[in-house]
């Protein structure tokens, strides 16, 4: 999987970037029969505001692009921890892959069933 990562108003330094690519690969699991080099994933940290009320805002993108899922996965969160704000985009691009993993397991079921009932018919 080829791995973009963007700082926005703000350094990355290599503990970021090595954290960043920690969760990132961690949803390879999910893409599992997908994975190689096709794979595209782009990660964008920054800082949203330079002094909020209770101090700085990050913000955490993570987009992946999957060349034979025409949809791709998208999940943006915020947070007052940079760490925090990439776990929950994390957590949130893992639910839309497994949506996506679910609706293409339960088409092929669907049209299994289908040929089933159509069997007889041919027997």
């Amino acid at each position: 999987m080829n791995i973009n990562i963007k700082a926005t108003n703000m350094e990355l330094t290599p503990e970021l970037k090595s954290y960043v690519e920690q969760k990132v690969n961690a949803l390879e699991k999910h893409i599992h029969h997908e994975i190689d080099d096709s794979v595209k994933a782009w990660v964008e940290v920054g800082k949203i505001s330079e002094h909020h009320q209770n101090g700085y805002v990050y913000r955490a993108e993570i987009q992946i692009h999957i060349p034979r899922n025409t949809k791709g996965a998208r999940a943006e969160a915020t947070h007052y921890d940079i760490f925090a704000a990439i776990d929950k985009a994390q957590d949130e691009i893992k639910i839309e892959i497994e949506k996506e993993k679910k609706k293409k397991v339960s088409l092929a079921h669907r049209g299994g069933r289908l040929f089933k009932k159509l069997i007889p018919f041919f027997g």
